[in-house]
């Protein structure tokens, strides 16, 4: 099973793009992920992770993230390679955004927005950011 969780803050606006085959909205953005724990006199390390969004996701992410938001991305992860320039082969790792939660906001903290970018579907979810409830055992819990 390939799925990435993660909690973040955007350290600037998504780039748009197109993708050139089918003119697909592609948001691309950066996350920065605060590390669990600190080594014993240091600070806590930060991770800057590559997130993609597509279609009616990449919509969302231009309308409603800027930088500093802080949302749960919900993904895979991609490995890719492509060659520079100068003809030198270059290894990427990114998620590809499958939903994203606002984690903190300006709206009740009782209030979130969920987007699906399911293969077939895209669906808006109004959700209470309670984890009680959503599943009917422990057995349905997707971790």
């Amino acid at each position: 099973m390939n799925k990435v969780i993660l909690l973040g803050r955007l350290t600037k606006a998504p780039e748009i793009r197109y993708s050139q085959t089918t003119n697909t909205k592609i948001a691309l953005f950066t996350l920065a992920v605060n590390r669990r724990f600190a080594k014993q006199g240091e600070e806590r390390e930060t991770d800057f992770i590559n997130i993609v969004a597509y279609s009616k996701l990449a919509d969302f992410s231009e309308k409603y993230l800027s930088q500093g938001t802080q949302v749960n991305v919900v993904g895979r992860l991609k490995n890719r390679s492509y060659e520079d320039k100068n003809g030198t082969k270059k290894y990427i790792s990114e998620i590809i955004a499958e939903e994203i939660y606002f984690a903190d906001s300006k709206k009740k903290a009782d209030e979130s927005i969920l987007w699906q970018n399911n293969s077939n579907n895209t669906q808006v979810t109004d959700t209470t950011g309670n984890i009680d409830g959503l599943f009917d055992s422990a057995d349905d819990l997707p971790f």
